[in-house]
């Protein structure tokens, strides 16, 4: 009976626990938004602009040269060139903006006994709401007039949860480097750069040879680049490896990244 009513006391404690931090990241995120789109007209929706207005740009300069690989139709080139701009978007806003976080949050975190992941992981949480609101649906209406697949239009909640757990992963290590080196955020604007090259944006995978393809597969935003794209632009039904390898890869960072946050967050009010 003792056994029984302490394991009862432990699952109410953990569901405690998870509802105050969950309420914690909800408040930090409205927050988040409330304060980057104040007197803002459009809202988290201006999170489309930049997407929606590079494709244009590359559309303009690469379009005639690259739309042969996309069946010679310059309108699969668009769809192609906005999925990839969409995903390096949301990760680069979402990574970039967690960074410094922690740092920003220190007088608060000096004040109040708070858990310091709250900071990265409420930004990404922003983030993803903006991607839910702005970029989801149209990334669904674009699946389903191409493919004319309600399972193709389901199976994009794959590989963007890849890109949600893949860019928490990368906001915990970031936010936990930054406290002890903060020269970590010029070095991490080559980083991105880096990301964006090797990642097929405004050229098809196909377009590398095969010999430096391989090393673009280490990129896991190339991996969700890749396998939003099938879905999304292929009208047969989506491999399950186009679904599942953005969740396997998206854990596999989020557990390093909660490896390199853990025993670095001990010290970060002694150097806040």
């Amino acid at each position: 009976m003792t056994v029984l009513t302490t394991a009862s006391q432990q699952k109410t404690s953990f569901s405690g626990r998870f509802a105050t931090y969950a309420a914690l990241v909800s408040t930090l995120a409205a927050r988040n938004l409330k304060i980057r789109y104040r007197g803002s007209s459009l809202g988290v929706f201006w999170s489309l602009s930049n997407p929606l207005l590079m494709t244009g740009v590359y559309t303009a300069i690469f379009g005639t040269a690259f739309a042969k690989y996309y069946g010679g139709s310059i309108f699969d080139y668009v769809l192609a060139v906005f999925v990839a701009l969409s995903v390096l978007a949301f990760f680069s806003s979402a990574t970039s903006q967690a960074l410094s976080s922690i740092v920003a949050g220190g007088p608060l975190l000096n004040k109040i006994a708070l858990p310091c992941s709250a900071f990265p992981v409420s930004t990404v949480t922003a983030n993803t709401f903006q991607l839910v609101i702005g970029t989801v649906p149209l990334l669904m209406i674009v699946a389903l007039l191409r493919t004319h697949s309600i399972i193709n239009v389901a199976a994009i909640a794959g590989p963007l949860a890849g890109l949600i757990l893949t860019s928490m992963g990368v906001a915990l290590a970031l936010a936990a480097l930054y406290v002890y080196f903060r020269d970590l955020a010029y070095l991490y604007e080559v980083v991105t750069f880096i990301i964006y090259m090797t990642t097929p944006v405004f050229y098809p995978a196909s377009f590398v040879p095969p010999s430096v393809r391989t090393y673009l597969e280490l990129n896991p935003v190339a991996v969700i680049v890749s396998s939003l794209r099938d879905i999304v632009l292929n009208p047969q039904m989506p491999h399950l490896r186009a679904i599942a390898l953005p969740v396997v890869t998206g854990f596999a960072v989020f557990a390093l990244g909660i490896a390199i946050f853990a025993p670095l967050r001990r010290d970060f009010l002694d150097l806040l």
